[in-house]
């Protein structure tokens, strides 16, 4: 593969984000899932700045971008597998596939090492839930996950398409399962065997922290089934459900200064796997 697939990644992130982004910020007026109580104006503005700052500090900080990678480790035979003789759609299924399961992982590392949780802690402070938090990460975790996705990527040997592929689904589903959107009952038990669904992810996004510590999917669904982290519906049902933790839930304290500095002023005793 000859070309220079940072670009193509960028351009085409970019196009999928606007569109899913109005679709979701549609459907949550037309048929949303929860009332709002807080006001959408200010949190959406919080949450768009550091959507906004993100880019900017992956790109001063990192000199390639994960497709970029992906293409250095087939032109050297990097990563497992570069060595195996599969058919090319095969090792893109599979390369998709290992991606999410990496992100999936590195999702529960981040409710389980204190130090990664201070930081992830910025998406779970938001006490409302919608397409603006699935954006919501502040820019050091953000600086970490990118890390890790490049050390992955080269580990791996993910074909190029299949880290473009996985980098447009991954963009896409966070913001299409955190939206306010209702979806029919008999549609979402369809739908959650094939992608993480909102009523799905929204549990996740509980102040009880037994839901707080399961459905950590974002792609696909699977791996919560699989390791014992899956939990159908929250405890209060949907509408009356608590979002965001127990120990921030003053707004005025989760305006973008604050969030910024969260990870460094947290109380210790706010962690993932405790009840307060």
């Amino acid at each position: 593969m000859g070309f220079h697939g940072m670009g193509i990644e960028t351009v085409l992130r970019f196009a999928a984000f606007i569109i899913v982004f109005i679709l979701v910020a549609v459907a949550e007026i037309r048929v949303p899932r929860r009332r709002l109580l807080l006001s959408k104006v200010r949190r959406w503005f919080t949450n768009l700045i550091i959507v906004a700052l993100n880019p900017l500090v992956v790109t001063l900080i990192f000199p390639i971008f994960p497709i970029g990678m992906a293409v250095l480790a087939l032109d050297n035979s990097w990563g497992l597998l570069n060595f195996l003789s599969m058919p090319y759609w095969l090792k893109v299924t599979v390369g998709v596939v290992l991606l999410d399961l990496a992100v999936y992982t590195q999702h529960v590392l981040h409710h389980v090492i204190p130090v990664l949780w201070r930081l992830h802690m910025v998406h779970h402070a938001d006490m409302e839930i919608d397409v603006s938090t699935g954006l919501r990460f502040h820019p050091i975790e953000i600086i970490v996950s990118m890390a890790i996705k490049l050390s992955v990527v080269a580990a791996l040997g993910v074909p190029p398409l299949a880290v473009l592929v996985f980098e447009v689904a991954l963009n896409t589903t966070s913001m299409f399962n955190h939206g306010n959107i209702r979806i029919p009952c008999r549609i979402d038990k369809v739908l959650r065997l094939l992608v993480v669904t909102p009523d799905m992810h929204r549990v996740h996004h509980s102040v009880n922290v037994d839901e707080t510590n399961s459905n950590y999917g974002f792609n696909l669904p699977w791996w919560d089934r699989l390791f014992g982290t899956y939990r159908a519906q929250p405890h209060k049902g949907h509408a009356e459900m608590m979002i965001g933790l127990a120990s921030f839930r003053n707004p005025q304290k989760l305006t973008l200064p604050h969030l910024l500095i969260m990870p460094f002023v947290v109380h210790p005793k706010e962690r993932p796997n405790r009840d307060d």
